[in-house]
């Protein structure tokens, strides 16, 4: 069955994906890069549409955003 989100807004961390990468110091291609190391290959696309939550998220993507960013799960949501 197709799943389907009556909405805009896509995905409910991607201001936190932003906020969380910019205090790093890091461009949407680095974490993109350091995603792949853990096999996780969003593109540098796909990071900015995550940001801007016109694209959903997977629980495997959101694990390796958490790692990356070395933030809790838990502290992407609001």
């Amino acid at each position: 069955m197709a799943r389907i989100i009556d909405s805009k807004q896509k995905n409910m961390i991607g201001e936190k994906v932003r906020e969380l990468r910019k205090e790093r110091n890091m461009s949407q291609a680095e974490l993109s890069a350091k995603l792949e190391t853990l096999a996780i290959y969003i593109c540098r696309g796909s990071i900015s549409r995550i940001e801007d939550q016109s694209r959903t998220v997977t629980d495997i993507e959101l694990y390796g955003l958490s790692q990356v960013l070395s933030t809790p799960i838990e502290d992407f949501f609001k």
